[in-house]
């Protein structure tokens, strides 16, 4: 199986570099062109009347592109990922995307987390037995502007050095989009540093870095759009994830590790059929 692959660069060497050190980085440039990004924004609007007419909360919608693979013209997208090869080369697997939206006024709060605590066990890497696989960037893409007065995502720089952390229940379960929170005494939340956004800007982070955001009780929404890729070098296992479906596609490249992969423009009808039309919770 073979993909497009490009030679354009679009990061500068300063924004590879701050990523790899500091586990995150904000390039400070527009991920999509503008019309390509009013066309995301209307298929988000679209999306999320749906959800919320279903009763679900704008913060959990999860995975939407196994529902709506109109999603796929924007997450395929030359410009995404040549953004995502210059981190973790050509040969790309779209692993998820998430639409989290935080509505004025009563936004829930991210706990503490890192992404690869919830994704423990789902990838090895078959070239180097030694390795987790968690080889997995995370594009946040601003559907509206995001800034500390309507609760930016915040990172801890260089967390994601130290591994897999300590997690404890959170205090206010109702208020918050997970259960859990890592630990106090794992991070120092002082160095935590906002991820402030222009509509269209973007911040890139990878699976272990501690990251997080208040509550939005701001007269302004604040939707993102998260897009994770991970190399195509790492093996996923789905028997692994609470899912227990492949779900894979190939972005760009070819294959070096023997998964399987979804077909590009359509629902993923297995997970249509196991868990229905309404998109489960997740993050």
């Amino acid at each position: 199986m073979t993909a497009h692959t490009s030679s354009t660069k679009r990061l500068s060497t300063k924004t590879i570099e701050h990523f790899r050190q500091e586990g995150y980085a904000l390039p400070g440039l527009q991920l999509l062109p503008p019309e390509e990004l009013e066309a995301l924004t209307n298929t988000f609007e679209d999306i999320q009347a749906q959800w919320v007419a279903q009763g679900g909360q704008p913060e959990h919608m999860d995975v939407p592109h196994f529902y709506f693979p109109e999603l796929h013209r924007f997450l395929f997208n030359d410009d995404v990922l040549d953004v995502v090869q210059d981190l973790i080369g050509p040969d790309i697997a779209l692993f998820s995307s998430h639409f989290i939206s935080k509505p004025a006024g009563n936004g829930k709060r991210v706990p503490w987390h890192e992404d690869s605590a919830y994704w423990k066990g789902n990838f090895s890497c078959p070239e180097n037995p030694d390795s987790d696989g968690m080889d997995v960037v995370t594009i946040w893409l601003a559907i509206d502007p995001s800034h500390p007065e309507n609760s930016n995502m915040k990172v801890i720089p260089r967390s994601h050095l130290n591994g897999y952390s300590e997690y404890e229940d959170v205090k206010d379960p109702n208020a918050s989009v997970f259960n859990t929170n890592i630990k106090s005494d794992q991070f120092d939340e002082s160095t935590a540093v906002d991820c402030t956004l222009k509509k269209g800007e973007f911040s890139l982070h990878h699976a272990k870095t501690i990251h997080g955001s208040d509550k939005n009780t701001s007269d302004m929404r604040r939707c993102g759009y998260t897009m994770r890729f991970i190399s195509t070098r790492s093996k996923f296992h789905p028997e692994n994830t609470w899912g227990k479906l492949p779900h894979l596609y190939l972005a760009r490249g070819v294959d070096h590790a023997g998964n399987t992969y979804l077909e590009k423009g359509h629902a993923f009808q297995d997970w249509v059929d196991k868990f229905g039309s309404y998109i489960p919770k997740g993050h």
